[in-house]
């Protein structure tokens, strides 16, 4: 997983499937959440390196995505999200290049909170079908090109589950002929299923459910999923579901967000409310060793990115650069103001809870800003996740979604 170029084939025998774990960005494609392989990082190249004093040009700016904190999937010209309209969460479909409704689906009664209405997940995209995850626990899958709902269930019926303090917030993982996700249930907390027809391959520990999105490890000959749950950090093993190894340390009593960073066989998990981060190394038995603890990387609902040797994220409301592979602190700065990252092009793009961009260099020398503006914001904190796809980067406000072109002249 070092070089998200590189593509990496393994193949489980034993169950006689294939799969790409580290898949090459497709030009124009965001496909899930934090992109390609979830690590929040573009392969784009020949953007700009400095924003004009108000911002790069707006190409078009769309109502209709409904109340929510749903992220943005993009795959072949289209984009998808989820929001609330009315009484009922919807799936809704864009065309990228001129930011019209394609369709809108629902998924599920409407999930209602004091910190926002709405859905928290983001779509996965998965060759012609679409995979979400609603606010209250509505799982679908949905023909991609016209919303037409293939399969769908409720996770926490399904499962004997509570809803969780702010609502269901993961966002599908898809492995081969899988479908991963933490349901909190009793001896069903997280569960691998069939993502042809929903059907149920395996069922694992009774953590209650985090707000975090797994990733897989490869470790030798065994493919591990690893999950933030309420209570701890954790590797499974993809075949059957076993517990491989646990990290309690680096959770808290509140709510654990951020997504684990992988790097070969090292895993970074961090929460925030005091907390901090730890480091783990798989090792070839696949039971786990900490290498370092930190209270410099607390991150709270946006995950750290790593870039070369360096972890760049949000610790609390400080925008932290810090090395990989020993905790080190290289820089802090403001910056912003707290908020989320995505990463393309040597560059960090941040937008903070109150609505304001920045382009940083991503460097562990110093921070350096290449420019900032605003987008208008409605009455709760811009919470979600930024996207950059086919020279563009994408903001969502709850119900607005905006389209920049940020490629070099």
């Amino acid at each position: 997983m070092k070089n998200i170029n590189v593509k990496a084939v393994m193949c489980l025998g034993v169950i006689g499937f294939c799969f790409s774990l580290v898949a090459a960005q497709t030009p124009g494609n965001w496909p899930q959440w934090r992109g390609p392989n979830r690590d929040g990082k573009s392969t784009e190249t020949g953007l700009l390196k400095q924003w004009p004093t108000e911002g790069p040009p707006l190409i078009w700016k769309a109502a209709g995505a409904g109340s929510g904190y749903s992220s943005l999937a993009i795959s072949d010209g289209r984009l998808y999200t989820m929001g609330l309209r009315g009484d009922r969460e919807y799936v809704v479909a864009f065309d990228v290049s001129t930011g019209k409704e394609v369709w809108a689906t629902v998924n599920g009664r409407a999930y209602r909170d004091s910190r926002g209405d709405g859905p928290r997940g983001t779509p996965t995209v998965d060759g012609n079908n679409l995979y979400v995850l609603g606010g209250n626990g509505d799982l679908s899958s949905l023909e991609a090109r016209t919303g037409r709902v293939l399969w769908t269930m409720n996770i926490l019926q399904k499962f004997g589950a509570s809803n969780i303090g702010w609502g269901i917030s993961e966002s599908p993982l898809i492995i081969g002929d899988r479908l991963l996700v933490n349901a909190g249930g009793p001896g069903a907390s997280i569960v691998a299923l069939n993502k042809k027809d929903g059907t149920l391959i395996w069922k694992s520990q009774s953590d209650k459910a985090g707000y975090s999105s797994a990733m897989p490890v490869q470790i030798g000959n065994t493919t591990q999923v690893v999950f933030f749950t309420q209570e701890r950090g954790l590797g499974l093993d993809l075949k059957d579901g076993k517990l491989l190894w646990q990290y309690p340390r680096a959770a808290n009593d509140t709510a654990n967000v951020a997504t684990p960073v992988v790097r070969g066989n090292r895993v970074f998990i961090s929460s925030d409310y005091g907390t901090g981060a730890g480091l783990v190394e798989i090792k070839a038995d696949g039971s786990a060793q900490e290498v370092y603890f930190t209270k410099e990387m607390r991150n709270h609902h946006s995950s750290s990115i790593l870039v070369g040797d360096y972890l760049y994220g949000f610790s609390s409301g400080i925008l932290t650069a810090m090395r990989f592979d020993t905790g080190e602190v290289a820089w802090r700065d403001r910056s912003v103001g707290k908020g989320s990252l995505v990463y393309a092009d040597g560059h960090l793009y941040a937008l903070s809870e109150n609505g304001v961009v920045g382009l940083i260099e991503a460097t562990p020398t110093a921070y350096h800003e290449k420019g900032r503006f605003r987008i208008k914001q409605e009455s709760l904190p811009t919470w979600t996740h930024p996207v950059i796809a086919g020279g563009r980067l994408y903001l969502r406000d709850q119900d607005t979604i905006y389209a920049y072109d940020v490629r070099e002249r």
